[in-house]
């Protein structure tokens, strides 16, 4: 199973007035897990040139343990399912502290043609996960 991995560093503007880390700094990381995971398999770019474009229809996490500056958690993401056309990613982060998972989500999603915004059929670098 491909799986991509990134370090991040809670830094002070991440973090609310109780000085724990802020839920959405999750959904932005997501998004550079969704980011890296994209290029390891089918680099953007390379997507964009066939006119089909990745988009999200949902994101599901589930907060489990707070996180507090400062602090440094392993993110981890990669395909879960997938389908014709759709396809489902898991994310989680672990605590580098004490090997805890604070949190875990799932983003659903579809490509999609540039030119009309339909679903695409899934690029065969994803189907061959």
């Amino acid at each position: 199973m491909n799986e991509v991995q990134h370090l991040f560093q809670v830094m002070t503007y991440d973090i609310d007035f109780a000085g724990v880390l802020n839920n959405g700094v999750y959904i932005r990381w997501l998004e550079d897990l969704r980011g890296m995971f994209a290029e390891s398999i089918l680099p953007l770019a390379e997507a964009a040139k066939r006119g089909i474009v990745p988009t999200l229809s949902r994101t599901e996490i589930d907060y489990l343990r707070p996180v507090r500056y400062p602090d440094k958690l392993e993110g981890r993401m990669g395909m879960l399912e997938h389908g014709r056309a759709r396809f489902v990613l898991w994310g989680e982060f672990t605590s580098r502290a004490g090997g805890v998972v604070t949190a875990r989500a799932k983003q659903f999603g579809v490509f999609v043609f540039r030119d009309n915004l339909r679903p695409a059929p899934l690029p065969d670098e994803f189907r061959a996960l």
